[in-house]
């Protein structure tokens, strides 16, 4: 089964006023924090929406009445999404973000300010693929690989496949790539015998839905994997895509994590599956209306958008 083809929808994923694909951080506490940090740093870059906890939220996620939820803001052209869910999760560098820069320069403020009570992954040094390259964990857990020269794509997820799910790279990219739309393998490198693990994948560059990521196999012994502490909302318009996206994502995927419009994948990568109108209900100044939607939502594995408006109407 296809996704409708929803008119105008490419348009808006090109023009970036929806993205398809949006990459959502869970913080115990510091979304807003996060989010301030990182727009004071990053050139064009600003909040959008802060959401706060209504009754039924705070309710079902132990969080305080009134405190902030949600922060979406925008990097570099580059949506994000960051929540105060509590220290249920911690964020990891398995999956990073690529930071495309045009000058050394670039490179070096931003290594400066991200570094800041942060964790080196690899130094800021001259490296075979780069004039210029450092990864960095900032002071609250988010992995950043800083990279000359820059591209049209500024901002750019990177899924690091280790441990259990290791040389499994290249089989996820040619998954997702088949169940999106607009999308396409760009570039995909393999380790020879003196690189490192035959057959692995020592770097990938992929568009889902017009969008590009990377993906890479890691040979490194690392404590921790894929977990919902980064996860990825595919914005959906139609009931029709919902199904879509969930039933394709979630095959072969962990059953158990399957709740309020999440899933992980079979290579262990969480997915949101949401209806806009969903985000649209919540908008709504009548709290109760919202409310009666946070509280159906949380009853539900994939998202029922029909349940979800007789919530709303109160039907």
């Amino acid at each position: 089964m296809e996704p409708q083809v929803i008119s105008g929808r490419e348009k808006e994923i090109k023009g970036g006023d929806i993205q398809k694909i949006t990459p959502f951080l869970w913080f115990d506490h510091q979304a807003e924090e996060a989010a301030n940090f990182y727009i004071s740093i990053f050139k064009n870059a600003k909040i959008k929406t802060v959401n706060r906890y209504g009754k039924e939220g705070a309710e079902g996620s132990g969080r305080e009445k009134g405190t902030v939820m949600t922060v979406a803001f925008q990097i570099e052209g580059q949506e994000f999404v960051a929540i105060n869910g509590g220290p249920i999760f911690k964020i990891t560098p398995v999956i990073s973000f690529f930071v495309n820069c045009d000058t050394p320069q670039e490179i070096d403020q931003l290594w400066e300010k991200l570094s800041d009570g942060g964790t080196v992954m690899m130094e800021l040094d001259k490296y075979p693929f780069s004039e210029r390259y450092g990864w960095i964990q900032d002071k609250f857990g988010v992995s950043w690989q800083l990279i000359l020269p820059g591209r049209k794509q500024k901002i750019v997820p990177c899924l690091m496949f280790a441990g259990e799910q290791h040389k499994k790279a290249e089989e996820a990219v040619n998954f997702y790539v088949s169940i999106f739309k607009n999308s396409g393998i760009i570039q995909l490198e393999h380790y020879d015998a003196s690189m490192g693990p035959e057959g692995a994948v020592v770097h990938s560059k992929f568009t889902l839905s017009g969008h590009e990521f990377t993906a890479m196999d890691s040979h490194m012994e690392f404590p921790f994997n894929f977990n919902p502490a980064v996860s990825f909302v595919v914005n959906c318009e139609t009931q029709e895509e919902v199904d879509y996206y969930w039933d394709s994502l979630s095959k072969d995927g962990d059953e158990s994590a399957q709740q309020c419009g999440w899933l992980k994948d079979r290579f262990g990568v969480s997915w949101q599956i949401i209806p806009t109108a969903f985000l649209e209900m919540l908008k709504d100044v009548d709290s109760e209306k919202s409310g009666r939607v946070m509280q159906a939502m949380f009853q539900m594995k994939k998202i029922d958008i029909n349940g979800l408006k007789k919530a709303y109407l109160q039907e």
